[in-house]
């Protein structure tokens, strides 16, 4: 049984692992953190070790605790992988993006495989049919093309994500939401196509917040899931325990 840990940049998303199973998970505000984990540990008895993910900073009164409690894996660049980095400055590369890459190494193994976390920012991460990493594309995600149009103009409103009712925007209102929400799927069906250019067989994965909102709209044939980044998490802590 794994607790796996993975804070990210608004909020901490905790599950709790049956073997590959999860059998609970939540998502809460970093403040909640210390409580939860403690009402965590109390609830599953059997639970030995944990797995900490983390993009944000975290209080080190929360890192204390989870180490204090359980066996704990403290995820970053050094930790052996069930991949080949090829990246050439693997200590900047994001957590969430390694185990992305071993979810993917778990779950398709011996494929080409293109991960896309459409969060806070939409991250391309792809592995060969070697298990090799050989590196992706960072960009900003909905709600960040959102605020930047308001913070870097006078006049453009901040909207809240919507689906254009028409792919000609015919209100600012409008326009934006066509900008945005358009842009992106234009982009993430431009990287499919290219990727499948080189890599015929592609397998395209598909997770993150706004994963199932851009699932429904994108044109290239996709696996959409909630749980990806999770279940590479829970695989790096069983690949670590069993070295």
């Amino acid at each position: 049984m794994n607790l796996v840990i993975d804070v990210g940049n608004t909020s901490v998303k905790l599950a709790v692992f049956q073997g590959s199973s999860v059998i609970f998970k939540e998502i809460l505000e970093l403040d909640l953190f210390f409580d939860k984990i403690q009402k965590i540990h109390t609830k599953y008895p059997l639970l030995k070790n944990a797995i900490l993910s983390s993009v944000s900073h975290m209080r080190d009164q929360d890192v204390k605790l989870v180490t204090s409690l359980f066996n704990t894996l403290l995820l970053d660049h050094t930790k052996k992988m069930p991949f080949a980095n090829l990246y050439s400055t693997p200590q900047t590369l994001g957590v969430d993006r390694m185990a992305l890459i071993a979810a993917a190494v778990d779950q398709f193994p011996k494929k080409d495989v293109l991960v896309i976390d459409a969060g806070t920012c939409i991250t391309y991460d792809f592995k060969n049919q070697k298990e090799e990493y050989l590196g992706g594309a960072i960009a900003p995600g909905l709600r960040l093309r959102y605020a930047s149009l308001n913070n870097y103009t006078s006049k453009l409103p901040l909207l809240e994500l919507a689906a254009p009712e028409k792919h000609i925007g015919n209100s600012t209102n409008e326009a934006i939401h066509a900008g945005v929400v358009n842009g992106v799927l234009y982009e993430i069906d431009g990287a499919i196509d290219e990727y499948c250019n080189i890599y015929p067989q592609l397998t395209v994965i598909l997770t993150g917040g706004h994963a199932h909102f851009l699932s429904k709209r994108l044109k290239n044939s996709i696996f959409a899931t909630s749980n990806f980044l999770l279940e590479g998490l829970n695989h790096i802590l069983a690949y670590n325990n069993s070295q």
